[in-house]
């Protein structure tokens, strides 16, 4: 089983955009985070699938771990 890392972003609109910065390119947009998260894990894998019928290398994760700071505010 492989784990990549995404980044989980909230729109202006309200809704939610999911990229990954292992696979450039693969993003996914939802109208809660839930949903932009099982949107991305469908891209990811037809990102991946899509490689490997194209005899091409799947990307190996390199982020190792993610987090959130809080800051004071500004």
């Amino acid at each position: 089983m492989t784990s990549y890392a995404v980044v989980v972003e909230r729109a202006s609109d309200g809704g939610y955009g999911v990229w990954s910065p292992d696979l450039p390119g693969v993003a996914a947009l939802g109208e809660t985070e839930s949903q932009a998260l099982d949107e991305m894990r469908r891209a990811v894998q037809f990102h991946l699938d899509g490689l490997r019928e194209d005899g091409l290398p799947i990307p190996r994760p390199s982020t190792v771990a993610a987090t959130v700071i809080t800051l004071d505010a500004a």
